[in-house]
């Protein structure tokens, strides 16, 4: 079964989310099945007063061109946030369907990176090549209106159905910059979302990004070791603005870099603990390394950063990290809808959660502009302004 990951609040926006990816993957897996309840140690949900709610609109409201979908929908869609889990969701089935297209790295939309609070949601990056980029959509923008509707307090699935929309139509954004507040229209635009991008800068140094865990991570990731990490003095693996995606291949990124040993594990509510192991070829097992995070690194991009740091493999340089460490399932239902549901939490080699929390960076780096970071598709443009970057040579160079 594959797992993926997302992060609480924080949205790529590729489908209708309710997490850390409109867009932001969750750490999930695909059951056989739907389970059958025959007992719960946490006794048994009353129905009544449901069946009599529903009876009761039925019969009386005013207005008796009722959608029997749209009720159903919404019965469990209530069920699923009387939970209080933001990570927690109900898809519809156009929702689901679009969540199960952007787990392949494909969408149509814009290409933005969100977090969402109270106020209005703000990008946290762009997808490089999208249509976002292009239109000079910054990290730090805030998004006001969309159209004619006001952003204000509104979840990521609501700002997905907003955004989101079919290739080559438009969509008008009210954006906040500053004391700035202007409009841009976008077109519509499939997008393919990277996963692993390489170069070498400085003396010799492997800079490797990786922008989320997607399928392709493993074999992009292997193939930029096995091209470019002979004659490397050390190397970068950057997982700012990751959001996370398939802890499958966290696991396989992890062993790339350590021999053996634990990756990280999986606890679910009755306390079973399910282990995972170092596995694969391991390219890169002695090289100097350092990790970048940030507080937009969760869920996967966190279990490699923290089982490297646990194993003492690298050291993370940047800002504390995101702070996710539970995992969802998604089970869907015979409509054709989803509930996607946090079913188990993830714990470091060493034991240790995360959640809540975030990785502890070993070298704390701030940087004053997301837009500083090193451009890994512009390699020529240079990081003279990545401090960050700029704190990790540093490290390598210090051995």
């Amino acid at each position: 079964m594959k797992r993926r990951d997302a992060l609480r609040g924080v949205a790529f926006l590729v489908v209708a989310l309710a997490a850390f990816v409109v867009g932001a993957y969750t750490d999930q897996a695909f059951p056989d099945v739907v389970p059958y309840l025959a007992h719960s140690s946490t006794g048994r949900v009353d129905t009544s007063a449901l069946q009599q709610a529903l009876r009761v609109i039925q019969a009386d409201y005013v207005d008796g061109n009722l959608d029997p979908k749209k009720l159903s929908h919404g019965t469990v869609q209530g069920l699923i946030a009387s939970l209080g889990d933001p990570f927690s969701a109900y898809y519809d089935p156009d929702q689901y369907k679009r969540l199960q297209e952007a787990y392949t790295g494909h969408y149509s939309g814009i290409g933005i990176y969100l977090t969402f609070s109270t106020e209005y949601p703000t990008i946290t990056g762009t997808v490089p090549g999208s249509p976002a980029a292009a239109a000079g959509l910054q990290a730090g923008d805030q998004i006001v209106k969309v159209g004619d509707k006001d952003m204000k307090g509104i979840t990521a699935d609501q700002a997905s159905t907003l955004i989101q929309g079919p290739d080559g139509t438009k969509v008008t954004l009210a954006i906040t910059r500053g004391a700035q507040t202007f409009s841009v229209t976008i077109m519509r635009a499939e997008i393919q979302v990277p996963s692993v991008r390489s170069t070498v800068i400085a003396d010799q140094i492997l800079y490797v990004r990786i922008y989320q865990f997607s399928s392709t991570t493993t074999s992009e990731l292997h193939s930029a070791l096995s091209t470019s990490l002979a004659g490397a003095k050390g190397m970068v693996l950057d997982l700012r603005e990751d959001p996370g995606g398939f802890i499958s291949e966290a696991d396989h990124v992890i062993s790339e870099f350590v021999p053996s040993g634990e990756t990280f594990e999986l606890r679910d509510r009755s306390g079973n603990v399910e282990k995972h192991s170092v596995s694969g070829e391991h390219l890169a097992t002695t090289i100097p390394l350092v990790v970048l995070v940030n507080a937009n690194s969760a869920s996967a991009s966190e279990i490699v950063a923290g089982s490297l740091q646990v194993h003492q493999r690298a050291k993370l340089v940047g800002t504390v990290t995101f702070g996710k460490g539970s995992v969802q399932q998604d089970f869907p239902l015979n409509d054709g809808s989803d509930i996607h549901l946090t079913v188990k939490r993830w714990y470091l080699p060493n034991g240790q959660t995360i959640d809540h929390k975030g990785l502890q960076p070993d070298v704390t780096a701030p940087l004053a502009d997301a837009k500083d970071e090193f451009d890994v598709l512009h390699p020529d443009r240079g990081y003279a302004k990545d401090s960050q970057l700029k704190s990790a040579l540093t490290v390598l160079a210090a051995g």
